[in-house]
């Protein structure tokens, strides 16, 4: 491990960014219109896919190369999630404080001290399901996918590295991985289905379908680059129809993560594989608005859900689609601003480890606060 190299990235991919503004758009949807986007939170596990494809990658050029560091690995994480994630607390944070009876802003506080060192999904796990009435009271409710994602890159480096180091063989691995936790997934399911959906060990699999994709474009990159040539639009349109199978058929009745997952999951594998000259990929995906979309995708995850539940506290009721709307814009116009002063800013262009360091402080002192 050499601490003195950058971390090396992979080539940018629009389309990639464009695939994440289908998820978010999805989960936004889904929450602000539920009739309309009846399946749209399969887009959480649309993101699953594309964060273990994009940081797999970016492990296993760097161990390639020699120049793998898990302090610059983990700053990179820290700067990416802390910045947006600590003003969306700090504004829930105040606004509870005008709008939440003393109970509900003591639960907010137990949600903000959760999210803000990533167990929220252990937290709601004791606490309800997911698709329970009372989720709408809940402004922090989406901090569960950050929490499984932060858990699982708690380790993952780890692991890969490890067996990187022993020349095991990484792909047994990633079938390991894949076939135990989707096992989990598929046993508990019936028997807890809130556990199931909030438990990491359930969930890992599709993070780790991403790492699998990664591990082969970048060890068979030939071969890879041949199929999407020949068999690229193929792939996309395949990978479509199985977003839109999950879109159209899961609904919060459907016993979910279960068989229902392989749906997003194997679209957004199929689509990342078909590569950047497919035509969806490439006229579609890479478009310039969707792509926009896809880079504010982040912190529009963050603010929606705040300022839709905070509109149902507000209103004591389902809020009028109006109101709903209006939150949709909103969180859409604080999400620029948030990637363009906060987020984009820091990522890019602060080096410093002062402010690696003031970011984990003010990330404790929050869950403190909490």
């Amino acid at each position: 491990m050499n601490n003195e190299t950058h971390l090396q990235h992979p080539k940018y991919r629009a389309d990639i960014d464009g695939l994440r503004a289908i998820a978010v758009l999805l989960v936004v949807g889904y929450h602000a219109f539920p009739g309309w986007v009846g399946g749209g939170f399969i887009g959480v596990d649309i993101f699953f896919v594309i964060s273990g494809y994009l940081i797999s990658i970016i492990i296993f050029e760097n161990l390639e190369r020699g120049s793998f560091s898990f302090v610059q690995f983990y700053e990179r994480r820290i700067k990416r999630i802390f910045p947006a994630l600590l003003v969306v607390l700090l504004a829930c944070f105040s606004f509870g404080w005008f709008s939440m009876l003393a109970e509900e802003y003591q639960q907010l506080g137990k949600h903000i001290a959760a999210g803000a060192s990533f167990v929220s999904n252990l937290v709601l796990w004791s606490e309800t399901g997911y698709f329970d009435n009372l989720a709408e009271t809940k402004p922090l409710l989406h901090l569960w996918s950050l929490g499984i994602e932060e858990q699982f890159y708690i380790v993952w480096p780890l692991i890969v590295w490890v067996v990187w180091a022993k020349r095991m063989n990484l792909f047994m691995l990633f079938v390991a991985g894949i076939v135990a936790s989707f096992a989990l997934n598929i046993y508990g399911i019936n028997r807890d289905a809130t556990a199931t959906f909030y438990s990491p060990q359930t969930r890992f699999w599709e993070l780790i379908c991403g790492s699998l994709l990664a591990h082969h474009t970048f060890h068979r990159k030939d071969v890879f680059e041949k199929l999407a040539a020949n068999f690229g639009n193929m792939l996309s349109v395949a990978g479509v129809v199985f977003l839109g199978l999950g879109i159209i058929f899961t609904t919060r009745q459907s016993a979910f993560p279960g068989w229902w997952s392989v749906l997003p999951v194997l679209g957004a594998v199929m689509i990342i594989a078909a590569g950047t000259k497919a035509w969806i990929n490439r006229a579609v995906l890479s478009n310039r608005v969707v792509v926009w979309f896809g880079l504010i995708s982040f912190p529009l995850y963050l603010w929606h859900w705040p300022l839709l539940s905070f509109a149902w506290i507000v209103e004591s009721q389902a809020p009028g689609r109006g109101i709903r709307l209006a939150a949709v814009v909103t969180s859409i116009f604080l999400a620029w601003l948030t990637y363009r002063l906060i987020e984009r800013p820091i990522r890019y262009r602060v080096t410093s480890k002062f402010t690696t360091i003031s970011l984990v402080l003010l990330m404790a002192i929050t869950g403190i606060v909490g």
